[in-house]
């Protein structure tokens, strides 16, 4: 069973929102990351994976609430978990899902939230390809523009980016969501299952940071393979 350890840091200017970070192996940004959460959003839960190094312990002393996995059961598993960690404790207007290894930006959630409340939407996808920021590189690209193609197929989105983590999904919308896929096709799992709801959305223009540490850590073209080869397998 996961376990829960909380941060100390006091509330801060959004109560009613919760930011879900898988966290596998990151000690080395995830302070950072949990840090300039803080800044805007009082409740940053870390779901640790089965990591093997000091992440969790630094997460909680940044101020976040770290649930930890007994072994890695794959992120569609960790966002499964911090999502009825969320649902149980209530209070809740918006869930946020955010990578844990520094590739998005906080500016852009926070941008996110404001347009779903703006717009009064259930759902804000975040999408790297609705302006030129990103630069993820031409074969990468193509391998995601094609696992955009199938979850069109499969879940009748119009979506320009099917795999990108960062979300904002609304309370209501979230009570539809229960991921079975533990590894990399969950992605296109919530996108399913949000679209079920026929409730409002929008993508949103964001940027991924490509960076030496995130393709150290494998968010490069093999990795973009290998979440084509996991949708189309399962």
């Amino acid at each position: 069973m996961p376990t829960g350890r909380t941060g100390s840091q006091p509330a801060l200017t959004e109560p009613r929102c919760v930011v879900v970070v898988p966290l596998f192996n990151e000690a080395s940004v995830i302070e950072g990351v949990v840090t300039e959460l803080r800044e805007h959003f009082d409740r940053v839960v870390c779901v640790d994976d089965g990591s093997h190094d000091d992440g969790p312990d630094i997460a909680r002393k940044a101020g976040a609430t770290v649930i930890s996995h007994p072994m890695n059961l794959g992120q569609g598993a960790a966002l499964q978990t911090g999502i009825t960690w969320a649902r149980n404790k209530g209070d809740l207007d918006y869930l946020i899902t955010f990578d844990g290894d520094g590739q998005h930006r906080v500016a852009d959630v926070v941008d996110m939230l404001a347009f779903a409340r703006r717009k009064d939407l259930a759902i804000v996808f975040g999408s790297r390809f609705l302006d030129k920021r990103t630069k993820p590189g031409f074969a990468k690209k193509v391998v995601l523009k094609v696992a955009v193609l199938i979850t069109r197929v499969v879940t009748g989105l119009q979506l320009t980016d099917a795999h990108n983590g960062l979300r904002v999904i609304r309370a209501d919308a979230l009570e539809h969501v229960n991921l079975i896929q533990d590894r990399m096709s969950h992605a296109t799992e919530i996108v399913h299952q949000l679209a079920k709801t026929k409730m409002k959305w929008k993508e949103y223009p964001v940027e991924v940071l490509y960076t030496e540490y995130s393709k150290r850590k494998g968010q490069s073209l093999l990795n973009s393979i290998n979440i084509l080869f996991d949708l189309i397998v399962r």
